[in-house]
Formats: C-alpha cells, structure tokens, sequence
C-alpha cells in the first residue's frame, strides 16, 4: 500500500465497484421553501463495500479523482440517476428536477454529446436534469462554456456548487449558463446568529432572483 493508498480499500476495488453493483445513489429531495412542495432530488453516491460498509462519498471520491477513476464513476452516475428518473415516469408522477454532481475529469469536448446521448437513451426531457458543478469547473474554464451553452440550449439546468467559495466572479455568471446557485454551507450553518452571514447571504439571493437563477441552500438536521 503507497502512502497516497487508502487504508482499507484499493483502487481497483473502486474501479470495479460499479460493475460489482457496489455503488448505489441516494436521493437527497430540494423543497420549495414557499409551498413546501418537493421540487427536485440530488443524487448523492455511496459505496457499499463489502468489508468496511457503506462508505460516503467524502471518504471515496477525492481519491478516486487522483487515481483518474471518476470518468467511468461519473458516467455510470449520469446513466445510473437518468435511468431512476424514467423508472420514477408514470401516469401519477409530478415532474421534477433530478440533479447530479459532475467533477472537473469528466468534463471535455465530447461531454455535451454524452449527456444527449444518455437523455436521449432514457427518453428525458433535458429540462429535468440539473447538472451540479464546482465553482472551479463552472467558472475556472471558459472553454467549456461552448459544451454548457450546447446543454442549456436543450434545457438542461447548471449548478454552481458552493457558491461564494471559490471562483465567484460577477462576470463569470454573465458568460457561464449557470440557472441556480447553491450557498455554501459556511455561509448558512450560523446564519440565525451572524449578521454578516445573513447579509451576504441576502444579497446573493437578491442577485440570483435578480438574474432569473434559483437559489439553493443545504439545511442540517
């Protein structure tokens, strides 16, 4: 085992993970703070290892971008979380918005051809998936934006992920098609008792509205 080796697992477990159906998502549920109503799901990976348990993502993912592995995790969590939403279709089901979380590895020149591929395969509306960015893939590479512009011209949503962390930049949310912003939780967790935490916290809001964007905030229980 190398220093940078994970006690407990090794790569190649985590490569044939999804193969093994070791990987499962979990569906976190967004409610609409003005009715109440459940307005989308974030699709949040576990592995399920079969001597250590079900590990979070924290504890996998990190390593798993240095060791290259999250191209084919991230695929099969795109193919994984579309097929959910076409098994979730019926005759009672109220559409939603399904969001999932993509890493700076996987995205490329061919990634807006591979996102229409799989949505085209599951017979999804493009408007139904959100996809969940980090400041730094977002905003860090303006030549990716032809590939996002590409998506968000069929209707899929973009995410900027722990917004106000990292590459925040007033212009990047003019060129980026960035349609909801997620507040970082550094900015939420001491928000009743921190005045500066809820003026930042309102005027991001007021900025997002003010921009036709949705703003997100991630509650602990």
């Amino acid at each position: 085992m190398t220093s940078s080796q994970p006690a407990g697992w090794t790569a190649a477990e985590l490569a044939q993970a999804a193969a093994r159906g070791q990987l499962d998502l979990h569906y976190q549920p967004l409610v609409d703070l003005r009715d109440h109503r459940i307005a989308g799901a974030e699709a949040l990976m576990r592995w399920r290892h079969p001597r250590l348990g079900l590990l979070p993502p924290g504890q996998f993912l990190p390593l798993a971008e240095s060791f290259g592995l999250m191209p084919e995790i991230g695929a099969w969590v795109l193919g994984e979380a579309c097929r959910q939403m076409h098994k979730w279709q019926g005759p009672a089901w109220q559409p939603f918005r399904l969001a999932i979380n993509v890493s700076a590895s996987q995205v490329g020149p061919t990634f807006d051809d591979e996102v229409k591929r799989v949505l085209a395969d599951m017979a999804l509306p493009a408007e139904l998936l959100e996809i969940e960015l980090t400041e730094s893939v977002a905003f860090g590479n303006p030549a990716l934006f032809a590939s996002f512009d590409a998506l968000r011209a069929i209707g899929v949503r973009f995410a900027a992920d722990d917004f106000g962390t990292g590459y925040s930049c007033l212009q990047h949310l003019k060129c980026c098609p960035i349609t909801t912003l997620k507040i970082d939780q550094s900015f939420v967790a001491r928000l009743p008792d921190d005045a500066r935490d809820q003026t930042i916290v309102r005027a991001v809001i007021q900025l997002a509205h003010g921009l036709g964007m949705d703003v997100i905030f991630r509650r602990r229980l």
